[in-house]
C-alpha cells in the first residue's frame, strides 16, 4: 500500500515537469497556450515547472537511497550517527 501511494505522490511531480517541458517546447515554436497571455511568460512558468518537478523528483529518489544506505558517505547526515 505504501508503495502505492508513494507512486501517486510521484505522479503529479512527474506530470508536472512534462507540462513544463512542453510548454517550454511550444515557447521556443512560437505556439501560445491560450491560458496564458506572453511567449515569454509561458517559457518562464514551463521552466519552473521543469525544474521543481525534476528537483521534487530527484530529491525523493535521494531520499530513499538514503534510507537504505546506498549513496556515497557525503550525502549522509553526520547528525545522524
Amino acid at each position: 500500500m505504501q508503495k502505492i501511494i508513494a507512486l501517486l505522490i510521484l505522479v503529479i511531480p512527474i506530470y508536472l515537469a512534462g507540462l513544463g517541458i512542453k510548454w517550454m517546447r511550444d515557447a521556443v515554436f512560437g505556439v501560445l497556450v491560450p491560458e496564458l497571455q506572453f511567449i515569454w511568460l509561458q517559457f518562464v512558468i514551463g521552466l519552473i515547472l521543469a525544474v521543481a518537478g525534476i528537483a521534487f523528483v530527484g530529491g525523493y529518489i535521494l531520499h530513499m537511497e538514503k534510507r537504505t544506505e546506498r549513496v556515497q558517505k557525503k550525502f549522509i547526515d553526520k547528525s545522524r550517527k
